[in-house]
Order: structure tokens, then C-alpha cells, then sequence
């Protein structure tokens, strides 16, 4: 076992932490891809020969570390390579390590569902099924040509050697900051469109904050609707031009959720996901000559240090919209 799939426990809205979650990750391996919102992969092979250890027990050493420094538990899976320690996660529990078997790839996969490999989309999972491949076992003894005909020819020939135990994949080291996101979970499956739209413009204001307060602006807003049936909705907009202005994802919100046309819809939570990150200073701002956009500008930076001051909630939600 030679690469970790990490996910930690992080409270609703917490997602600011895991950069220094990464960086305990870190301590052990410079190889560690982030996986927003609170997971990461890290690939140990440097060391299990430097520290003495294998990477179950050095699995066991970052879980402690995580909790006693940040009091944040996580879930580990370990595999020969990233897809197996992906899937190893799906069995984890806090506090015990799911390891691959060594040499035991094929087997281990062999009962799963199909749905259970990662890239394997509802689409392809419900065609293998209609077929009788809803298992990994199944779609590994199927014959290869068969697969392709079923997927297409690359699809078929990944799927053919993933569900065999075959594992390409790499741990590619990259930054947090290539998006960030913000979700507001209901108590109870909400209805109501006016709370949805309350927790967008929460959702919004809490993104642009944090662009703002690293330097940062966005080119595209992403929003994921979750219902009361475990489905989820996802729509993306690229902005008019790069921004970290609140009002502005918060329009841009507001209008991905009336596109949507949500009728009596329960929903469960509303995420929404800044994607694109450039620094601000790379980036140009389209002259409105409005003052009340101005205005709202010079408010957010006094906003942003009040939030600094005095923490997050200094700022009451909706007390900044345009």
C-alpha cells in the first residue's frame, strides 16, 4: 500500500481548514492532491522507506495528528494507486484504516457495484446494468470488445483494466486554491423558495469574502442542489469578467436557481462553488459609473475588516446586498 485517500470530517461551511490539513499531509509527503471540499490523496512511497513504516501505519499516525492538533477525525483508504484507495475510502470508518489486500486488487473489487468506481457516471452505470454488468466481477470477466461496444472503445478499455485491478493513475500534488465553496444545509427539507434564495445570497456573501481576503477572483460560479431523495442538481456560469464582488455572485446565484424553475422542490442543502481562482490583481473591472455599486464596493471593504476584527459573523448576512 502505497497511496492515502483522506477524507476529513469537517464541520458545514469549514472547508477554510483544509489547506492546513494538507500541510500536516504534507509533513509526511510532498506529493498530496487536494480534493475539495475535505479530502486528498498523498502518495507515501518516500515514506515508508524514510520513516520505517508502512503506509497504514503512517495512516494511523496522520488521523492522530489531525485530531489532536485540529480536533478533525478523517477516513482513510489505502490502495496501490489512486483509484483503489479511492474506493477503499467507500469501506473506511473513523478510526480503522481500509486497506487494499496486497495482490487482491481484482478480488476486492469483485463485489462492488459499478457505481462504486470513480469516473463511472449514473449514464454508464445504468448501461452496464441493463446489460447484467452491475458488478465489477461481471464487467471484469466480460470480454473487452464487449465493454466497447457497450461504452465506446476508450471508455471500455479503462473500465476493463480498472475493474480488473489495474490502476494507471498518479497522485498529481496541486493548491487548495484552485476553488472554493460554500454550502448552507436546511434543518429539514425546505420548500420554501425565499429561504433558497436567503441562503444563496449567504452562500455568496460568505464566497466573496474569502476571495477577497486571499486575493482572489473567480471566473465561474457553480450551483449544486440537493434534495430530499440524495439527488442533486449542478449548473455552472462563467462570469461576464473575473470577480470576487459579492453582488455579483450573488446575481449570478440567484440566476442559476431561477433557471432551474424549481417547483415545490424539497430541498436539503445549497452549494455554491467559485471555480477559475486568478489573482485579483491579474484581473480588470469594467467601469459601471454607478455610484450604488461603488458604494457597495467601499462597504464590502469595510465589511471584509470587521470580519477580519472580530470574525466571521461581525457581518450579518444580506447586510451587504446590492
Amino acid at each position: 500500500m502505497t497511496i492515502l485517500c483522506v477524507r476529513f470530517h469537517l464541520p458545514p461551511m469549514y472547508e477554510a481548514a483544509l489547506p492546513r490539513l494538507l500541510g500536516l499531509l504534507e509533513e509526511f509527503t510532498p506529493v498530496v492532491e487536494a480534493l475539495p471540499p475535505d479530502g486528498a490523496l498523498a502518495d507515501l512511497r518516500g515514506a515508508e522507506r524514510y520513516f520505517g513504516r508502512d503506509a497504514v501505519e503512517l495512516a494511523s499516525v496522520i488521523r492522530v495528528r489531525a485530531l489532536a492538533l485540529y480536533g478533525v477525525d478523517c477516513v482513510i483508504g489505502a490502495g496501490p494507486g489512486p483509484m483503489l484507495a479511492r474506493v477503499a475510502l467507500r469501506d473506511a470508518r473513523p478510526g480503522l484504516t481500509r486497506a487494499v489486500p496486497a495482490g487482491g486488487e481484482r478480488d476486492f473489487l469483485a463485489g462492488k457495484p459499478v457505481a462504486a468506481l470513480p469516473g463511472v457516471g449514473p449514464a454508464t452505470a445504468r448501461t452496464l446494468c441493463e446489460y447484467g454488468l452491475d458488478t465489477l466481477g461481471r464487467v471484469a470477466a466480460a470480454p473487452l470488445s464487449t465493454l466497447q461496444r457497450l461504452v465506446g472503445a476508450k471508455t471500455g478499455r479503462e473500465l476493463h483494466e480498472k475493474a480488473n485491478g489495474v490502476d494507471r493513475g498518479r497522485v498529481v500534488p496541486n493548491g487548495i486554491a484552485r476553488s472554493l465553496a460554500a454550502e448552507r444545509p436546511f434543518t429539514r427539507d425546505e420548500l420554501d423558495p425565499g429561504r433558497h434564495r436567503r441562503a444563496l445570497l449567504s452562500a455568496a456573501e460568505e464566497l466573496g469574502s474569502r476571495l477577497r481576503a486571499v486575493d482572489k477572483v473567480c471566473r465561474t460560479l457553480t450551483l449544486t442542489v440537493r434534495y430530499a431523495d440524495r439527488s442533486a442538481t449542478v449548473r455552472s456560469r462563467t462570469l461576464k469578467e473575473p470577480t470576487a464582488h459579492s453582488a455579483a455572485l450573488t446575481r449570478t446565484a440567484y440566476g442559476l436557481y431561477e433557471a432551474l424553475g424549481l417547483q415545490r422542490a424539497r430541498v436539503r442543502s445549497v452549494a455554491l462553488r467559485a471555480e477559475g481562482l486568478a489573482p485579483a490583481e491579474q484581473a480588470s473591472h469594467q467601469l459601471t459609473f454607478d455610484p450604488v455599486d461603488e458604494k457597495v464596493r467601499r462597504i464590502e471593504e469595510v465589511a471584509d475588516r470587521a470580519r477580519a476584527k472580530f470574525g466571521p459573523r461581525a457581518v450579518m448576512p444580506g447586510s451587504l446586498a446590492a
